[in-house]
């Protein structure tokens, strides 16, 4: 009896809305960074792999992924992001296009934030 239960149990926990949707990787992504000061946004253009530099800032593009079979999805890229004077780092980590308030640049004058993967 404790068996049947216990797979009954198993699988309603494993149905399809528990499973973690595959994901595959972009070319590269495209990110938005605001000036807050002057109110001036720009789109960085990046490839996987690729350093850029907006305003004082240095960008860094690990990677970006995406749903599978859905280019236009929630796009989520692995960045690094450092002053460039110092060269303290500010954020290192995932960051999501849907949710970029979820994990986003703790920045006084600077925002950035992942739009879309490059496929």
């Amino acid at each position: 009896m404790k068996i049947g239960w216990l797979g009954l149990m198993l699988s309603l926990c494993a149905g399809p809305g528990n499973a973690q949707e595959v994901a595959s990787t972009g070319a590269g992504a495209i990110l938005r960074g605001l000036d807050k000061i002057n109110g001036q946004a720009s789109d960085l253009d990046m490839v996987n792999g690729d350093v850029a530099e907006f305003g004082r800032l240095t960008v860094e593009l690990a990677q970006c992924r995406y749903p599978e079979g859905n280019p236009a999805g929630d796009a989520y890229a692995f960045l690094t992001i450092r002053e460039t004077a110092s060269g303290r780092e500010l954020f290192s980590g995932w960051m999501l296009a849907s949710s970029p308030a979820l994990n986003p640049l703790e920045h006084p004058r600077y925002d950035i934030w992942v739009l879309r993967c490059k496929i």
